[in-house]
């Protein structure tokens, strides 16, 4: 995580420089503010990754001398299938087309949002896969 941390704080010093020098030489307001936005943003970032990787112990990125293989293992578990996503996917559509066509899309759109959600949640709490 250090090396992570240092990536962005470098990159917000780049992007530090870049907003002055772009705002000096274009005068044009909203690309300036979007390349500070973007500085606080990196420097937010690289703060927070700079001062977790002093709390948590060194990782294979870390190292050197470190193969891609020392961080091989288990990453976490995913759900091999759910129908859940596709809910959220065409709720979230039907949500988005009625911003641009009409809002009486939202109607159906909040719906299969909360039903996608509802679902997602809690998909491991019944059925065949429900803790004993």
């Amino acid at each position: 995580m250090k090396i992570q941390g240092k990536m962005f704080l470098w990159l917000s010093a780049f992007l530090l420089l870049v907003a002055v020098v772009y705002g000096l030489w274009s005068r044009e307001p909203v690309g300036t503010t979007a390349l500070f936005l973007a500085f606080g943003l990196s420097v937010m970032v690289g703060f927070y990754l700079a001062f977790t990787a002093r709390r948590v112990d060194a990782m294979a990125q870390d190292d050197k001398e470190g193969e891609v293989a020392d961080e091989a293992g288990e990453v976490g578990f995913f759900s091999p299938h759910s129908w859940q996503p596709l809910s959220l996917g065409i709720g979230g559509s039907l949500m988005f087309l009625g911003v641009v066509f009409d809002w009486w899309l939202m109607f159906f759109a909040f719906p299969m949002l909360l039903i996608g959600l509802w679902g997602w949640i809690y998909e491991y709490y019944r059925g065949e896969n429900q803790n004993q």
